[in-house]
């Protein structure tokens, strides 16, 4: 896998923008591949499509691709709100690529969160443009990433450093079982995982009960939390994501 831009694709553009893009979306052409099932080249969308860039002509997996340059922070600005509410709820919502890159064009950091990572609540809406802008009224969005479990980030490449493809595709899959389940199962898993991730590799089920008033402003329908917890916690051990180690104890598998 080359890390280094082709800058010459680009001498024809003034805009940073414009360029970044160019240069980013052809590199991802050339290097990039389906971390589902390995596939390479991914096929770019013709025509362009909201929300999506590339997708896999052998699985069909659609990817957007945000390109940052040095670090990728926890917040990521992106487009219409509308759209992307509407993209993500979709039944072929994308995953996602975020591309980091140095002042050189070399690529630092190259990870996907797939797609069922992607809940509402990641979506910041953010405030209208003001009356006098050329858009006025029109409504942007910041991507939460804060809101992913650490095993929902898979790197391709990760400060420089190339991961085998085996892993990445390894590491896509083991989370796919999150596609099966409804939205309100699939928020439940997610949001008792974040919790797990602020603990340490060992854990007791005392200490995500600790999350039980954090979890009640999130879900305040629900008037059973610690069968909750103990539900989502079983499947997460089913999935091979934690396992049981003692009674009331548990260990990280990532």
């Amino acid at each position: 896998m080359n890390l280094h831009f082709n800058r010459s694709l680009a001498k024809n553009y003034t805009s940073k923008a414009q360029i970044i893009r160019v240069l980013s979306e052809a590199w991802v052409k050339e290097n990039g591949y389906c971390p589902n099932c390995s596939a390479q080249p991914l096929t770019e969308f013709v025509n362009g499509k909201p929300v999506a860039d590339f997708y896999c002509a052998h699985c069909r997996e659609q990817y957007e691709l945000k390109s940052k340059k040095a670090k990728l922070s926890n917040i990521v600005n992106d487009g219409a709100y509308k759209t992307m509410i509407e993209r993500i709820n979709s039944e072929d919502n994308p995953s996602f690529f975020f591309l980091t890159y140095s002042k050189e064009c070399t690529v630092n950091n190259f990870l996907i969160i797939p797609k069922q990572f992607f809940k509402p609540d990641i979506i910041i809406k953010r405030k209208p443009l003001s009356a006098t802008a050329r858009r006025a009224g029109w409504v942007g969005c910041n991507i939460d990433l804060r809101q992913v479990p650490e095993s929902g980030k898979v790197f391709l490449v990760k400060d420089q450093q190339v991961i085998s493809r085996e892993n990445v595709t390894q590491q896509f899959q083991k989370t796919l079982f999150l596609r099966e389940q409804s939205t309100a199962s699939r928020g439940w898993t997610l949001d008792i995982w974040q919790c797990i991730d602020r603990l340490d590799t060992h854990f007791s089920l005392k200490q995500v009960y600790a999350f039980a008033d954090e979890l009640k402003l999130k879900h305040p329908e629900n008037n059973y939390i610690p069968d909750k917890i103990r539900q989502q916690l079983q499947i997460l051990r089913d999935k091979g994501i934690i396992e049981f180690v003692s009674r009331g104890h548990y260990r990280k598998l990532y």
